[in-house]
């Protein structure tokens, strides 16, 4: 096959996974604040879409760790070919489309690395990874970054239901202390995850377009994403985001905990901070994994709610499994395309199938704006008694109650 053809192929399927990772990420940035209702679903998603497209333009260092950080290539390195590329990245298509259907928030960013490795190392062999940049742009920031956004959003939750709180002179009782403030706060911090998952997550696709440009000899190794790529992939994550990925949404929005503004606020919060300072310093993170490390956090640091440990241990395996999930796939259509023509064509056709048969399936179950994640009373606040003291108390209207 002629190599501008192949080019163009790869070209396109990266798009085609940069419009995956929009949908699949929104919730990263927009279930907690649908969830408290602080923005309608439409708006927030419509609002993500602006912001992603906006982040994408405002720094390129994650796309440069994709592009010449993880595969060698170059004159010093392996001569990695479009090829490799194309599998690598039907391997993170197909398990995007996965755990989307699964309703799983999976990282959109391993299962591009999985990919990329498994077809790398099945095609060219092991030599071809470099393992020491793996490790600290990738393997140890999936490590601690979801820790460290959790417990600073446990103690950013602590803090925020603290200072709200007041007391009762004469009973010394803490009383209500509305937080209708955090519910607008989140607008704002929510729309700081949505730039900032522009930074980062629409770079790892500006990387991989440049890397297959570097492998066809049209661009010199060791460059940059030129304009046009970055503009395309920008708008490319900005229209997958704008379609929503509701089943996403959903769980992350009610499935690891029943969500409050000031946890909402609180989480956001982390989870923006983590994203900027990866992307400042040139980490491929997981926005998924720390805004669902956020969200934990957040439901532990709020006193009368819990997280549900079983709806986060499926996360957590689909975390485990998504780089050798995606390396496998990614391997044997690596295999599959190195022997010719036949082998790209018959790679191509059966991984649209199995995209469309997924779409379709979905269908079965359709999860949208309308009933992703129930709203009326997510952000209303929850009472509870407290305990009766010794002193006898002459109705039960008296005691003293708290909310959160």
């Amino acid at each position: 096959m002629e190599i501008t053809i192949m080019v163009a192929l790869v070209i396109t399927l990266a798009l085609f996974f940069d419009f995956t990772n929009g949908f699949h990420d929104t919730a990263n940035a927009m279930a907690t604040p649908i969830a408290t209702g602080a923005i309608k679903p439409k708006m927030a998603v419509a609002l993500a879409a602006v912001l992603n497209l906006v982040g994408a333009f405002l720094s390129t260092e994650v796309a440069k760790t994709v592009s010449g950080g993880i595969i060698k290539e170059g004159s010093e390195g392996v001569q990695i070919t479009p090829d490799i590329i194309f599998a690598g990245l039907m391997g993170a298509i197909l398990w995007n489309m996965i755990t989307w259907l699964k309703g799983l928030p999976s990282s959109s960013s391993h299962a591009l690395f999985g990919g990329l490795i498994g077809a790398a190392i099945a095609g060219i062999g092991i030599h071809s990874i470099n393992f020491e940049s793996l490790m600290q742009k990738v393997i140890l920031p999936a490590i601690f970054a979801p820790i460290i956004a959790g417990a600073v959003a446990y103690l950013c939750t602590k803090l925020a239901y603290a200072l709200t709180s007041r007391h009762d002179p004469e009973s010394g009782s803490k009383l209500t202390q509305k937080r209708g403030g955090f519910r607008n706060g989140q607008i704002f911090t929510s729309s700081l995850v949505a730039l900032a998952h522009g930074t980062n997550d629409a770079q790892k696709t500006m990387g991989i377009i440049t890397l297959v440009l570097i492998a066809a000899g049209t661009q010199a190794p060791g460059t940059g994403p030129q304009f046009w790529v970055i503009a395309s992939c920008a708008f490319a994550i900005a229209i997958g985001t704008y379609t929503g990925g509701w089943r996403i949404i959903r769980t992350m929005g009610s499935g690891l905990t029943d969500v409050k503004p000031a946890q909402g606020f609180s989480a956001e919060s982390s989870t923006a901070s983590a994203i900027l300072a990866s992307s400042h310093l040139g980490f491929a993170l997981s926005t998924t994994q720390v805004a669902s490390g956020s969200v934990i956090g957040s439901g532990m640091g709020r006193r009368g709610t819990t997280v549900r440990w079983g709806t986060a241990g499926r996360i957590a395996l689909g975390w485990l499994f998504t780089l050798p999930a995606a390396g496998i796939v990614g391997a044997l259509t690596a295999m599959l395309v190195q022997t010719g023509v036949v082998g790209v064509v018959v790679a191509a056709v059966a991984g649209t199938a199995a995209v469309l048969y997924m779409f379709l399936h979905s269908k079965k179950s359709p999860v949208g704006h309308h009933n992703a994640v129930a709203v009326e009373e997510a952000g209303q606040a929850v009472r509870f008694r407290k305990k009766k003291k010794a002193v006898s108390v002459s109705r039960a209207s008296d005691e003293p109650k708290g909310e959160l």
